[in-house]
C-alpha cells in the first residue's frame, strides 16, 4: 500500500459551521463570504507548523485526480479523489427534519433527493424510539469550500491552510450525500462527545438500515485521513451501508482503494 505524507486532519465541519454562523444570509438564501479576521478555534488549538524561510514559497500539492462518476451514489471523495470544480447535484432538496439552525433555507440544509428521503425516515424512526436528532451541515458548494480555504490562507498563510483545511473539491459534502448530525445533549454542536450520547449510539447502531455509514470511524485515521467524527454520516444506499457496517469497514476499504497515511 502506498504511503503518503498528507497530514491527518479532521473534515473541519466545525470550522465550516463557524463560517456559516458568521456569514450574513441574503434574501435569496445565498451565503456571503465572511471576513478572514475571525480565528478558527480548531486550528488555533493545533501546534503552529513551521513556515518557509524568507523568499521560499510553500510547495503546492500535486493535482488531485477528478472522479469520473461524480453523480454516482457510491462516489468516493477524499484526499486522493476530488469532484469537478463546478459540480452541483441537480436534485438537491431540503429534507423535512429538524435543523440546528432552524428553518434557514440555504445550501447546508440540502441533500440529494434519495439521501434526503432516507434521512427523513431515519429521523422519524429515531424520534419514535425517543431519540431526537438534528441535522447541521449538508451540501457545500465548491465556491463555499474555496472561500473558507482562502479565508484560512489570509488568516494563517498557505502552508497552515493546506495542513488544516481540506482543499476545495475534496469535501464529501459537495456530493450532496453527507450530513452532519447532532443533538441537544451536546448543545447542537459537532463534538467527539456525541459518540457516548444516546443519540450518537443510536446512529452508530442504526444508520446503516437507512443507507448511511459513519464515514470517519474511530481508529481508522490512517485509512480515511480524518480524525474520528461521530457526527458525519454519508449516504451510500442500504446494500452498501449494510455490508460496510457488518464487516466493520471504511468506505475506502469497501471500494478497494486504501492508501495509508
Amino acid at each position: 500500500m502506498t504511503k503518503t505524507a498528507v497530514p491527518q486532519m479532521t473534515d473541519y465541519d466545525m470550522e465550516w459551521d463557524a463560517f456559516f454562523e458568521r456569514e450574513v444570509a441574503g434574501s435569496d438564501g445565498r451565503e456571503e463570504v465572511a471576513s478572514a479576521e475571525e480565528d478558527s478555534e480548531t486550528a488555533a488549538n493545533e501546534e503552529e507548523p513551521s513556515r518557509p524561510a524568507d523568499g521560499e514559497e510553500a510547495a503546492e500539492p500535486e493535482a488531485i485526480p477528478v472522479v469520473a462518476n461524480p453523480g454516482a451514489i457510491n462516489v468516493m471523495v477524499n484526499k486522493f479523489w476530488s469532484l469537478p470544480e463546478g459540480h452541483r447535484p441537480g436534485d438537491l432538496i431540503k429534507p423535512n427534519v429538524p435543523f440546528s439552525f432552524g428553518d434557514e433555507n440555504s445550501d447546508r440544509s440540502k441533500l440529494r433527493a434519495e439521501a434526503a428521503e432516507s434521512l427523513e425516515v431515519m429521523f422519524q424512526v429515531a424520534k419514535g424510539e425517543g431519540i431526537e436528532l438534528y441535522a447541521r451541515s449538508g451540501f457545500r458548494s465548491y465556491e463555499s469550500q474555496a472561500a473558507i480555504f482562502e479565508n484560512e490562507v489570509a488568516a494563517f498563510g498557505y502552508e497552515r491552510a493546506v495542513l488544516y483545511v481540506a482543499l476545495p473539491g475534496t469535501s464529501e459534502h459537495q456530493t450532496g450525500l453527507a450530513m452532519d448530525i447532532t443533538a441537544k445533549s451536546v448543545g447542537l454542536e459537532l463534538v467527539e462527545e456525541f459518540e457516548s450520547t444516546a443519540e450518537g449510539k443510536w446512529l452508530a447502531d442504526n444508520a446503516h438500515h437507512y443507507g448511511f455509514i459513519l464515514r470517519y470511524p474511530k481508529g481508522k485515521t490512517n485509512i480515511t485521513g480524518y480524525a474520528f467524527e461521530p457526527w458525519h454520516f454519508r449516504y451510500v444506499g442500504v446494500d452498501i451501508a449494510g455490508e460496510i457496517y457488518a464487516k466493520g469497514l471504511t468506505f475506502e476499504e469497501y471500494m478497494g482503494d486504501v492508501r495509508e497515511f
